[in-house]
């Protein structure tokens, strides 16, 4: 299996085994160099393959449910899993709407955390301080008419992990939700220098956010939305 890790970290130690879906990309790579810095093992998939990330189509419930045998038979638990597959579609007005954008939101932002979190939700239960994350925006209460089908996928799968979390009440795991306006990186930055970017997360912080899930109890922070936009 293809994981990402620093030198700093030895074999055997007390190292988290992270799986981050959706690895590829800034937010995947920023969340990643993160669990990796502090000596977690990080398994990283996405739809395509690259350094560090295997190639799993998350829309794929076989697939992901193979992902997590495979995880479980190397590494024998999930210390936590956090989801990143995100996606846009949105359109000027309410009325312009394209329901095509609600049915490739619902595929990319609902159905993959479906599919993870029923993969995965076993070896979280059984798992010793796990966590499950995943990103949501202000949108999901806040929808504006352009964005509905992005605002309700939004919602819908904040209202999943809400699930998930209440299933995980009573162990030693919690699921949360981080909720931003939106997220920017170095790459976008370089690419508009004029912009401010306004309410907008860093990919950094973020990934600071998800390496702070673990500072507190497990129910401390099973079922809350971290706003990450202050």
């Amino acid at each position: 299996m293809s994981t990402t890790e620093h030198a700093g970290r030895e074999a055997g130690t007390a190292g988290r085994v992270v799986v981050v879906t959706g690895a590829s990309g800034p937010t995947g790579e920023a969340v990643t160099a993160r669990l990796a810095a502090r000596g977690d093992t990080v398994i990283g998939a996405a739809r395509h393959e690259g350094p560090g990330v295997l190639a799993v189509d998350l829309t794929d419930a076989e697939a992901v449910r193979g992902l997590a045998r495979r995880v479980e038979d190397e590494y024998g638990r999930v210390d936590g899993v956090v989801h990143l597959v995100g996606g846009w579609r949105g359109s000027k007005t309410f009325a312009e709407t394209d329901l095509a954008d609600w049915d490739a939101l619902h595929l990319q932002l609902i159905r993959t955390l479906q599919n993870v979190s029923l993969a995965f939700e076993p070896l979280l239960r059984a798992g010793h301080d796990a966590r499950f994350a995943i990103v949501s925006a202000t949108a999901a209460r806040r929808p504006t008419q352009g964005n509905a089908a992005y605002a309700a996928a939004k919602a819908a799968a904040e209202a999943w992990t809400l699930a998930l979390a209440d299933a995980l009440r009573g162990t030693q795991a919690a699921a949360v939700i981080l909720v931003v306006k939106a997220l920017v990186n170095d790459a976008m930055r370089a690419a508009a220098p004029e912009r401010a970017f306004p309410g907008f997360t860093d990919v950094k912080d973020l990934a600071e956010a998800v390496a702070g899930l673990w500072d507190r109890p497990a129910e401390d922070v099973n079922g809350t939305r971290l706003d990450l936009t202050t």
